[in-house]
């Protein structure tokens, strides 16, 4: 007879939870649409089903149409954005090869720390929080430096920037120097053209802009990194090798070759996604984003708050970082319209740690209405914030990340 030894109190998981649905507004994720939820309910595929690979080449297809690229090694992986960082960095460069990274803010930290795990030289960079970088300052450091990869965030959620990149992979590619881009935060919401602007390599997110769940990525490499990635001495890690990942897609033309079991739910709500994108119109969706962002701008103006980056030029369209009045606290303000408004916005991350919260308007939030009810809520928060209870109020948060 078999007798459990280890309780750990597990009678505390039958209590009663009472989830209340948030208005996500913050740095990601975003709320999806009916449609993309209601596909995270159909019935699970097995991996090698022909309707798997009916779903895989739909994704493959609009992916490059929103991506505005080619690349016929374009495809999504099961893992965060930091999944897919992790894949260009292990499958493009060798252990001891020198990059560049251009930081703008915690992404490309992150960035850095994930390419020194696996011993590669980095060259760090580093701008004015809340600033660009200029493609002349970036030539230099490329002919300084000798790398064989520039890795940049074209959005920079921790400050709010977002990074031009046209006319960077061609300097890039005048010293025989690959561009790999972070653009998490910015696809489906912000002007990207893979081919267009000679980008190598590209890393994006599920659960921002798109609008689909957490727990997807999307990578697409040109041809000239896919030769690189077939020349390359160390093998990546198993679960990230892009090769491998690309038989499974059908990238190359092959029989398809079973890698690992993708969440076919997951795979259905990214089609989802993906094809009200379509429907709406790369186009249009980039527009939309535009017009709430500026909206959301000029809110937040008219309520008396600051946005951390100056220059509207320089802004992300799916976030922003707003700084907080010195008479308000921060932990005070989101806990207040947590609780009271159920809206959902996000802390301050690395630079803008401690003094900012961020705002989104992404994928399925980016409406009016939507940013007219974070704006009413934020401005409401602001009073409790002045008020005696609000005053009295925690001033800090464990979990915050700096």
């Amino acid at each position: 007879m078999w007798k459990l030894e280890v309780e750990n109190g597990i009678e505390s998981v039958f209590a009663k939870w009472n989830f209340q649905p948030q208005l996500l507004m913050g740095a990601g994720p975003s709320n999806c649409s009916p449609r993309t939820t209601n596909a995270l309910t159909m019935e699970i595929l097995s991996p090698v089903a022909l309707d798997m690979y009916k779903i895989m080449d739909d994704i493959q297809c609009m992916l490059k149409h929103t991506f505005q690229t080619k690349n016929r090694l374009t495809l999504a992986i099961q893992s965060s954005g930091h999944g897919a960082l992790e894949s260009i960095l292990t499958n493009l460069v060798n252990p001891g090869e020198k990059i560049i990274v251009a930081v703008g803010g915690v992404w490309g930290k992150r960035t850095v720390a994930i390419a020194q795990n696996y011993g590669i030289e980095v060259i760090t960079l580093s701008c004015t929080p809340g600033e660009i970088y200029n493609f002349k300052d970036l030539e230099k450091q490329i002919m300084k430096h000798k790398p064989v990869l520039l890795f940049i965030t074209h959005g920079e959620s921790s400050a709010g920037t977002c990074q031009p990149l046209d006319g960077l992979g061609k300097i890039c590619h005048k010293y025989n120097c690959l561009l790999a881009v972070d653009a998490v935060a910015s696809f489906g919401g912000v002007p990207l053209f893979i081919d267009k602007w000679e980008i190598d390599a590209v890393a994006a997110g599920s659960q921002k802009a798109i609008s689909a769940p957490p727990g997807m990525a999307f990578l697409s490499f040109s041809e000239r990194a896919e030769q690189l990635m077939r020349a390359k001495k160390v093998p990546p890690p198993f679960y990230f090798d892009v090769i491998a990942l690309g038989e499974t897609w059908n990238c190359f033309g092959n029989p398809r070759k079973y890698h690992y079991t993708y969440g076919s739910h997951l795979l259905m709500s990214v089609r989802e996604a993906l094809m009200q994108l379509i429907e709406e119109g790369v186009l249009e969706t980039w527009k939309r984003h535009e017009v709430c962002a500026k909206r959301l701008w000029n809110g937040l103006e008219q309520i008396g708050l600051e946005l951390f980056v100056e220059k509207e030029e320089n802004r992300l369209f799916t976030v922003a970082s707003v700084i907080v009045p010195k008479d308000v606290k921060w932990p005070v303000l989101l806990d207040y319209i947590s609780g009271k408004h159920h809206i959902d916005i996000s802390f301050g991350l690395g630079p803008t740690a401690h003094t900012c919260i961020r705002v989104g308007s992404m994928g399925y939030n980016a409406t009016y209405e939507k940013v007219d009810t974070v704006l009413k809520a934020l401005e409401d928060g602001l009073k409790y914030c002045r008020s005696e209870n609000g005053q009295n109020g925690p001033n800090s948060r464990s979990e915050v990340m700096e």
